[in-house]
């Protein structure tokens, strides 16, 4: 099962990304969690470039989504709402569909996020995202935090909560998959738990 990771910050010291950058490494077995790179490489959101030849970009981040089967966002907040990158990586998604019923995991490095929260699952509602409130996490700090790496065990519980967070995300990612399977033009798109395993590969 792959899971694509999003952080909705471009800082290279990012306590978002290094937050998805550790929970792909305590991933349960059979379980790949890849962090996307490419949110900056993303053209300004417009109408008259969805069509193709399409964005390089936006091909590709569209790919990774398709290909995923589920997702989690890390996200910081600015001016209470979320970074304008991240709102421009979702209204490339929004004509296109690969979030419909796709299962979306939110995580926080921060726990002055509240009006992010709720404007980013706002968004995904309206996209028909499905929103996993039991895999989703806010890790308050002290994060234990050097650069742009998050140390798991500097930060009580820290790893534990990463790991059932992620444990309860692969349950909904399975009951998700289960249920579209009684769908009478149901097609296999994704590799669920119980199919064959993926190799891990993080960027």
């Amino acid at each position: 099962m792959k899971i694509l990771g999003i952080s909705g910050s471009l800082r290279t010291a990012s306590v978002n990304a290094a937050l998805l950058r550790a929970a792909a490494t305590l991933t349960p077995y059979g379980v790949t969690l890849v962090v996307y790179d490419g949110l900056g490489n993303l053209p300004h959101f417009n109408p008259e470039l969805d069509k193709e030849p399409r964005p390089l970009a936006v091909a590709d981040f569209r790919s990774q989504l398709s290909n995923s089967a589920g997702v989690i966002i890390s996200s910081p907040e600015y001016a209470h709402g979320i970074p304008g990158v991240l709102k421009n990586a979702l209204d490339w998604l929004v004509a296109s569909g690969e979030l419909y019923e796709k299962p979306v995991a939110l995580f926080n490095a921060s726990p002055r996020t509240s009006y992010a929260q709720a404007s980013l699952a706002e968004t995904l509602t309206v996209m028909a995202a499905r929103l996993i409130p039991e895999a989703s996490i806010n890790v308050s700090p002290p994060l234990g935090v050097g650069d742009d790496k998050l140390s798991v065990t500097s930060t009580t519980n820290l790893s534990t909560r990463i790991e059932c967070a992620l444990a309860s995300f692969v349950r909904a990612i399975d009951l998700t998959y289960a249920e579209a399977m009684r769908e009478p033009n149901w097609k296999p798109t994704v590799t669920s738990l119980g199919d064959e395993k993926t190799s891990a590969t993080i960027t």
